[in-house]
């Protein structure tokens, strides 16, 4: 974990055109999405993703002046910061930042709004499956929502999947479903280790971000001495 107290955030002197500039750079949250929605009294985890050529800078994140303790994870390119016991007080705009010697530092932010009823939620923010198997996730939002795009989308790739079986790798696939009543089903097939990551579901503008651990399929290979005991059964 890190911290560093840098003044104004270290990007107080980036302007608004400049600021959408840098989207197109080497440093993003997710692909086009700004406004995270999370329950009153609940918890977010923000990946921040950046190229490789930054693995070694000085990095940040901040809300305002106030500067918030994350963890590097230099071999995915991504740092991430974890947000607990939110309070409406905790809305705002947050941003993350590399340090860039000699220029402007490359950043990037989104939204927080935090309420007692959130207008894009998710049942269970991270899911695990095994190697081969399937995962549910039950998404939702409100009603206010009911008329704009919604979306599945993985974070590594910027792939977003539609109300379709589509397929994601060599044998996965994911189903997503739209019930109609502020509810959608997203079904995760024939997992895959490279399926693991950051996920995001979103409404219109606003998302909620999932966690997908993928782990390894029990051996089914019988060893020596269970061999030997089942051969004297």
């Amino acid at each position: 974990m890190r911290r560093w107290k840098l003044p104004g955030c270290g990007i107080k002197k980036v302007s608004l055109k400049l600021l959408y500039l840098l989207k197109t750079l080497q440093l993003s949250f997710i692909f086009h999405l700004e406004i995270f929605s999370v329950r009153r009294g609940g918890s977010l985890t923000i990946p921040c993703l950046y190229d490789e050529k930054y693995k070694s800078n000085r990095k940040y994140w901040c809300k305002g002046r106030d500067w918030i303790n994350f963890t590097d994870h230099p071999t995915q390119n991504m740092f991430i910061v974890e947000l607990k016991s939110l309070q409406d007080s905790d809305s705002g705009y947050y941003w993350c930042a590399v340090e860039i010697s000699g220029g402007s530092d490359d950043s990037d932010y989104v939204y927080l709004t935090v309420s007692s009823d959130p207008a894009v939620s998710v049942i269970n923010s991270r899911v695990s499956g095994q190697e081969g198997g399937s995962v549910s996730v039950q998404c939702l939002y409100s009603a206010e929502y009911k008329k704009e795009n919604r979306n599945w989308c993985r974070f590594k790739d910027k792939r977003c999947f539609l109300w379709v079986r589509t397929t994601t790798s060599q044998n996965s696939a994911v189903l997503v479903t739209d019930y109609g009543k502020g509810s959608v089903s997203v079904e995760m097939s024939g997992l895959q280790k490279s399926d693991a990551g950051w996920y995001w579901f979103s409404a219109g503008d606003v998302g909620v971000i999932v966690h997908l651990t993928v782990t390894e399929r029990p051996s089914s290979k019988i060893t020596e001495s269970q061999q030997f005991c089942l051969s004297h059964n």
